[in-house]
């Protein structure tokens, strides 16, 4: 049974609003936060990511930079200003991106349902970004960004859905400079029972974006409670701030992957290594169209790579329902046995590039000569998603990119 809760959202007024909302904090290095914020005082960044107002040399994550979050976030309330609405409310976020629209609930989940696998997992966590987020959470004492949650969507919640958005004018209503549209609705209190009892129905809730967030809750909160002699369950700090989405509107990019080196190899030994389980062939093609195919960037040249008989039969013979994907396959039988990448989680010679930067990115960064290689992959399905997460397992990191993304700073949860 899935709990979720309407909140008391903390929002800044509807003219400032596109000047608030923020790309999430992890989504862009530090340069790139930088630029991003620079002329706008308002932005949210300055909140997500305060040390760009510190020193270059600062540590990202000294004890100053989360203080500084905190200092950012009280002057960020005035000056916006925001506001805290009078009754827990659920909201409706909308986001559109080249004509196609998905729209989610704004809501608070149970982080017991998170930690008994009401809500599901499919990626590990790395401990440094859980410690930063806690920190953020505990520091800030607030949620400043939505974890991304989908389900099978069901007719009743829809109605509320499309009922709201008709009787209803949004709140915020905006593009950001990326194209992507951005609108939000307050959802009349008289539905906030009905989405409670409709969702109390659901078995199994699923993270697409967003487990750190998600993880770095829940320790935020065996904080609090340690600090809590009188803890009830009911503070806010036993929920997390939540946008889920049904799952057949998402679309899933791929997450591309690019090494620094060719662990010692030349040019000639590494393509020879690579045809002991891959097929493999020049090609004007740069994005797989179909899955078990790879996209390889070397060198000023694109080739395709095709997994060989013998590697396609082994993943037969595999009780894992994770060891299919085009991820695992390039994780296990390239980059592990071929680059050295034995943990993509800690090894510092990978790097991740979001689908949504394309394939100039991995261009870009192997003829910069920051990459040696890139590889381009087919985007896992939201099928597989579930597959994954509902037998317990975990995809490699980074498997997965959902656009559009929310913005952060439009709804804050205070804990």
């Amino acid at each position: 049974m899935a709990v979720i809760r309407p909140f008391r959202a903390l929002r800044p007024s509807k003219e400032a609003a596109h000047l608030v909302a923020s790309v999430p904090y992890d989504v862009v290095n530090h340069e790139e936060a930088g630029n991003l914020a620079e002329g706008n005082n308002l932005s949210f960044l300055r909140v997500t990511r305060s040390e760009i107002e510190l020193d270059p040399s600062a540590d990202s994550y000294s004890k100053e930079v989360y203080i500084k979050a905190k200092e950012n976030l009280d002057l960020l309330t005035k000056q916006v200003p925001f506001q805290i609405d009078d009754n827990p409310r659920f909201y409706l976020y909308k986001l559109t991106m080249d004509k196609r629209s998905q729209i989610g609930i704004a809501a608070t989940f149970s982080i017991d349902d998170y930690e008994k696998n009401v809500i599901m997992k499919h990626e590990k966590t790395r401990k440094e970004k859980e410690d930063d987020r806690t920190n953020h959470i505990i520091t800030t004492g607030a949620q400043t960004g939505a974890v991304f949650l989908t389900y099978k969507g069901i007719p009743e919640i829809n109605k509320i859905v499309s009922d709201t958005i008709e009787e209803t004018i949004p709140t915020y209503d905006f593009t950001a400079e990326d194209g992507i549209a951005h609108t939000i609705w307050i959802v009349p209190e008289r539905y906030n029972e009905e989405i409670i009892k409709e969702f109390s129905k659901i078995k199994k809730l699923y993270i697409a974006d967003g487990h750190h967030r998600a993880a770095s809750a829940g320790r935020a909160r065996k904080v609090k409670l340690k600090r809590n002699s009188d803890h009830t369950g009911k503070e806010e700090y036993n929920f997390f701030l939540a946008v889920i989405f049904p799952a057949e509107q998402l679309k899933i990019l791929p997450y591309n992957r690019v090494v620094h080196d060719l662990n010692g190899k030349d040019e000639k030994e590494f393509l020879n290594d690579i045809t002991e389980k891959f097929h493999i062939e020049k090609s004007k093609v740069k994005e797989p169209g179909k899955r078990r195919n790879f996209g390889m960037y070397l060198k000023g040249k694109w080739y395709l790579l095709k997994p060989s008989d013998s590697v396609i039969a082994s993943l037969s013979l595999s009780e894992s329902v994770g060891s299919g994907l085009d991820v695992s396959i390039l994780q296990n039988f390239l980059l592990n046995p071929v680059l050295g990448i034995d943990d993509p989680k800690t090894n510092k010679r990978i790097d991740f590039v979001g689908g949504i930067r394309g394939t100039k990115e991995l261009e870009k960064l192997v003829d910069s000569r920051k990459a040696a290689v890139a590889f381009s992959l087919y985007p896992v399905s939201l099928d597989d998603l579930i597959k994954i997460s509902d037998a317990g397992e975990v995809m490699p990191p980074k498997s997965t990119w959902f656009e559009p993304k929310l913005r952060d700073g439009l709804l804050i949860h205070l804990i």
